[in-house]
Parts: C-alpha cells; sequence; structure tokens
C-alpha cells in the first residue's frame, strides 16, 4: 500500500509540475508570441525543491495524505506563474526569482519541521509556551525601533533593508496554543448555563475565553490597523471552540462580539470606518480619489474581473499593471482577468481539495489534541482563502491579507508551509497502521517476491 501511495503522488506531482510549466509557457505566448527562455529553469527549479520535498515526505511521513503536496505544488507553482506575468508590465515589487527563492526557504521549512516533529503530539505540552510565544509575535510590530508601518497598517518588523510579517507565525502558535487549551477546558466550556429559546447559552463564568480573543482581535484592529488578523484570529478561536464544545451558543456569541466590536470600531476610529466606506461607496469620488485607504484598488480589482468574463483575456492578455499592489493582495483578480471566472473557480476548488485533505486528517485523527489542531489549521486556510476573495470582491471589506502560496512575499509562504508540514505529520500519524499490521504487510512483500 505505501509503494502505490507513494507512486500515485509522484504521478500527481509530476503532473502538476508539467501545468505551471505549460502556464509559464502561455504567459510568453500570450505577450509576444514566444516561450520564455526561463521556461525549463524556473520549471527544473521547481521541479527539484518539490521532489525534494517528496524524498523528505516519503522517508520521515511515508504514511501521510498522497495530495497534499501535489495540491500545494500546483498553487504555489501557479503563484509563481502570475507573479512573473505581472513582473513583465514592470510593476515593482514582482519578481519570480524572488519568490522562487522564497519557494525554496519554503521547502526547507517544510523539510525541517517533518525531519525534527516525529511526534505532533509533544506540541501538546507546550500549549501555554505556544500562546506566549503566538501574542508576542503579534504584538511585536507595536515596539518601538523594530515596528514598521506600510500602506497604513503597523504589521512589519525590520532590520535594516529586511522586513517580515510576524502574524503569519503567530496565526500559527495560536492555534496550537487553542488546540491544547480547549482539549483541556472543553468539558468545562460545554457546560450549559440558561436556556434562551432553542439555545443552551454557556454559563456567565466560562465567557471569559471568548471576551480575551474578543479583547484581543480588538487590540489587533484598533493599534495595528489589521482587520485581516483581527477576523482571522477571532474567527478561528470560535470555530475551534465550537467544534471542541459542540455549542451553537458560541458561535452565535462570538458573531454578536465580532459584529458589535467592528460596529464600535467604526464609530470611533476613522481606519475602521474608512474600510467601511470603501467597502459600501467604492463607486463616490471622494472615496476613489483618496490618497490613502481609497476605493481606486478595489474598482480596478474589480474591472478586471469584468473584463475576464467566464473563460479569461489568456495568460499574457491582462492589465495586471492597472491594479496597485497586484502581486500580493491583488493578485486573485489577476487571476480572475486573465484565466476568467472558470480558472478562478478551478483555482478555489484546488484550495478546496487542500482544506478537504486536511479536515479528513482531523476525522481520523486517533486524539483530541490532533483532531483540534487539524481542524483548526485547515479552517484557518480556508478562512484566509474566504477573507481574500471576500474582499477583492467585495463581499466583505478589504482586511490586506495575501492569498496562500500565491501572493509575493516570504512571511505568508513560509508560515503556510511549516501548517503544511504539521498537517504532513498529523496525517502519516492518523493513517499509519499499527506496528504489527506494518510487519505483516512486510512479511508478505517479502514472500510475494
Amino acid at each position: 500500500m505505501t509503494a502505490k501511495r507513494r507512486g500515485a503522488q509522484l504521478v500527481m506531482l509530476a503532473f502538476a509540475i508539467v501545468v505551471v510549466m505549460g502556464a509559464y509557457a502561455s504567459v510568453g505566448l500570450g505577450i509576444n508570441g514566444q516561450i520564455p527562455s526561463g521556461t525549463f529553469t524556473y520549471g527544473l527549479g521547481l521541479a527539484a525543491l518539490m521532489f525534494a520535498a517528496y524524498g523528505v515526505l516519503a522517508k520521515w511521513a511515508p504514511w501521510a495524505d498522497p495530495l497534499l503536496l501535489p495540491l500545494v505544488t500546483l498553487v504555489n507553482g501557479l503563484g509563481l506563474v502570475i507573479i512573473y506575468r505581472i513582473e513583465q508590465t514592470g510593476q515593482g515589487g514582482a519578481s519570480a526569482t524572488n519568490q522562487l527563492m522564497w519557494t525554496a526557504l519554503g521547502v526547507v521549512m517544510f523539510s525541517a519541521t517533518l525531519i525534527v516533529l516525529k511526534d505532533h503530539r509533544a506540541l501538546q505540552r507546550l500549549t501555554y509556551t505556544m500562546g506566549f510565544i503566538g501574542l508576542g509575535l503579534l504584538v511585536m510590530p507595536l515596539l518601538p525601533f523594530v515596528g514598521r508601518e506600510i500602506n497604513g497598517a503597523r504589521i512589519w518588523i525590520g532590520v535594516g533593508p529586511f522586513t517580515i510579517q510576524p502574524a503569519e507565525f503567530s496565526k500559527l502558535a495560536l492555534v496550537i496554543f487553542f488546540a491544547g487549551y480547549l482539549v483541556a477546558k472543553r468539558d468545562v466550556l460545554a457546560l450549559a448555563g440558561r436556556r434562551l429559546l432553542f439555545i443552551d447559552l454557556p454559563r456567565a463564568r466560562d465567557l471569559g475565553p471568548v471576551l480575551a480573543t474578543w479583547g484581543l482581535s480588538l487590540g489587533v484592529l484598533i493599534l495595528q490597523k489589521d482587520l485581516g488578523s483581527s477576523l482571522l484570529v477571532f474567527g478561528t478561536f470560535i470555530v475551534m471552540l465550537y467544534v471542541a464544545t459542540q455549542r451553537t451558543s458560541w458561535v452565535l456569541i462570538g458573531v454578536l462580539l465580532f459584529i458589535g466590536g467592528a460596529v464600535l470600531a467604526g464609530q470611533l476610529f476613522g481606519h475602521v470606518q474608512a474600510r467601511f466606506e470603501v467597502w459600501l461607496h467604492p463607486e463616490a469620488p471622494e472615496f476613489y480619489d483618496r490618497e490613502l485607504g481609497g476605493s481606486f484598488q478595489l474598482m480596478q480589482g474589480l474591472f478586471a474581473f469584468g473584463s475576464g468574463g467566464i473563460l479569461g483575456t489568456g495568460l499574457g492578455e491582462g492589465f495586471p499593471n492597472l491594479i496597485p499592489l497586484s502581486f500580493s493582495d491583488f493578485i486573485m483578480a489577476v487571476v480572475g482577468e486573465e484565466l476568467g471566472l472558470t480558472g478562478l473557480m478551478a483555482l478555489l476548488m484546488v484550495y478546496a481539495l487542500i482544506v478537504q485533505r486536511g479536515l479528513r486528517t482531523a476525522l481520523a485523527a486517533r486524539d483530541p489534541f490532533s483532531k483540534l489542531l487539524a481542524g483548526g489549521l485547515s479552517f484557518i486556510l480556508a478562512w484566509q482563502v474566504f477573507i481574500i476573495v471576500g474582499g477583492v470582491t467585495r463581499l466583505i471589506p478589504l482586511t490586506g491579507l495575501v492569498t496562500p502560496f500565491m501572493s509575493a512575499g516570504g512571511s505568508a509562504l513560509l508560515a503556510n508551509w511549516i501548517l503544511i508540514a504539521l498537517l504532513v505529520r498529523m496525517s502519516d500519524a492518523a493513517r499509519r497502521p499499527p506496528p504489527q499490521a506494518i510487519q505483516n504487510e512486510g512479511l508478505t512483500q517479502v514472500f510475494t517476491r
């Protein structure tokens, strides 16, 4: 079974790389009618990285889900293609070479996580340590000297020319903390208090964790002007709390708290109010022409979606240079323009498959901590994609998050490769048969030969 699984995984990995190389060649054909000279260089570079990751996975996690690595390879590779396409328009900040280097470092982090973390359950012993690390990383941009404010949001730290977004790594530490804490406290948090209509409300004394997380998310929203991380942290905690306790009342309380906090922040703080103004009235001249935090970027993204239609303009034949920061915040708008609604839905289906494999790992896990951790990591990936796509399509206000594995930048890419490594490690533990079954399979293969 292991050999068959590895063979299928290798075939799917090769297929993903072929699709990426075909897309890369299509960009050049769309721009000037010629296949780019770097097609095989980028293709071989990506292939070398992913086959190296495959080798590590086959040795240190042989029973892991065979679909995770090929699916992530496809998304990461398409991100390289789109960034290369944007780079050809001359937009500053878009560099496929730099993104390939960050991908290489991400694969190193993926491999190191699998090699070092032989048993993910050891993370449960670090529950409060991870909580402390997560909080520290989240508030680090507020520190003097190292904190950096870019594009109106204080979510970066920098030393000289190098900058990093610590919130991307904070989300991993906080999910580990949430999983460990909720496993320990779920019986208490599941106790019912008074009944309101058809919902059993929790006891008032048990509201502390929710109120603390709500206060933390509001602090991030107000002090760092980071709506994305605020929504990501609070939403993930509420969903994991629901999974741990099976109490619908926690979801209702969480939704009411966040809506109330967002309305209050919108009334008291100008930067929050500006986000809602742009969301509600993007076509208004006073918001469209605003120098910082205006709706110009959002409208350009919507124009790109409209111009792409059902089938898209074709790779290399759109106008991504008309969208500010199209290589990071609005890379999905470039996909929508050049690949159309069809290509966008196909990409979202790949994300959905990654999330589905993570949730399947959660269902197959043999202990409560693994179930919560795998479910939380899967949800945070799905939640992030929803927030991004919802923002660029004007379903919800823009948040400033980036698309996992696709947008240019190193912090998010490294953190998401570590996230996938954790899912791979847990799927290996969940799928691994008992030692006696492995021994019997080995004897069967020997006698068959």
